[in-house]
């Protein structure tokens, strides 16, 4: 199973396009979206200086065939519309990929992840090229199924000690009672549990995304 990460340029004529190029400054992350058989449902929250304008802009796109503002504050908004044109959703229900939510638009430019088989990943781009949508890579990597990391004692004792309070907060449950409820030395509790953390805590920083240095910041 492979994760990718694209970023497609989104061609003139659709919503998202026209309203991010024409607010360069917004962000537009789709956190929820539908495909149906003509149009697109989804769920959008947008951040920008005048969030009223970019507002106005998107209500009143002609691919936008409704939409209602869910909740809105000085700079932010979430919106739910219907477009007409929907064609990242278009191109992932052909191919049979889902895509991740959210979607950053920015720009212009939207960043798809994707997880699936290869060959999955590879019609997803011919979709793309279909649809005259161009994109870039900006990377792929086999992505491990998560019981492949863990041995199965480090899955029981992280399994265990979640039931039994040891992450709470307040905690709940103390490396001492917990190693004795398991029936392990405490030292051996602890550095089993540091183990299976150090795993899992990896594979959560591998799945964030990628931090955007000043230089790249000041090109967006």
């Amino acid at each position: 199973m492979a994760q990718a990460r694209l970023v497609v340029e989104l061609p003139d004529g659709p919503w998202a396009a026209d309203v991010s190029r024409a607010f360069p400054e917004a962000t537009l992350r789709v956190i929820a979206a539908l495909p149906g058989e003509g149009p697109g449902f989804a769920l959008v929250w947008i951040t920008a200086p005048d969030v009223e304008a970019v507002l106005d802009a998107m209500e009143s796109h002609p691919s936008i065939t409704e939409a209602t503002v869910m909740n809105q504050a000085d700079n932010e908004a979430t919106v739910q519309f219907e477009t007409s044109a929907p064609l990242l959703l278009l191109a992932a229900k052909r191919s049979g990929i889902p895509i991740e939510m959210p979607v950053e638009i920015s720009d212009g430019d939207a960043v798809v992840d994707i997880t699936g088989a290869t060959d999955r990943i590879s019609e997803l781009g011919r979709q793309f090229g279909e649809l005259g949508l161009d994109f870039r890579v900006k990377h792929v990597r086999e992505r491990p199924q998560a019981s492949r990391l863990l041995t199965e004692t480090q899955q029981e004792l992280l399994l265990r000690a979640m039931e039994e309070g040891y992450y709470d907060t307040p905690r709940t449950c103390s490396l001492t009672e917990l190693a004795d409820r398991v029936g392990l030395a405490t030292s051996t509790c602890s550095e089993a549990l540091h183990r299976a953390e150090e795993v899992a805590v990896r594979r959560l920083i591998e799945d964030l995304p990628p931090q955007i240095d000043d230089d790249e910041a000041a090109t967006r």
